[in-house]
């Protein structure tokens, strides 16, 4: 599965919420996220790609598509 497409799966599983309505630049707000949500579902990307998203990290990844660029850009220099 490709990093787009697991990151749409995620979102779509974590916070209830249908593919359709996920595109990328979907605001994970704008999708029902409350901060709580954010950070599990920041956590869930750290477990589905193996990676550390530092804390001043997570305030830079607010849409579908910046997950994505981050996680293709951590995934790149690992």
């Amino acid at each position: 599965m490709e990093i787009e497409e697991k990151v749409k799966s995620l979102v779509v599983d974590k916070l209830k919420v249908d593919a359709e309505q996920v595109r990328l630049d979907s605001k994970f707000n704008d999708l029902g996220a409350d901060s709580l949500e954010t950070m599990d579902l920041i956590m869930a990307f750290e477990d589905a790609f193996q990676i550390t998203i530092e804390d001043q990290d997570m305030a830079k990844i607010t849409t579908v598509g910046e997950a994505i660029d981050f996680i293709k850009q951590k995934k790149a220099t690992a």
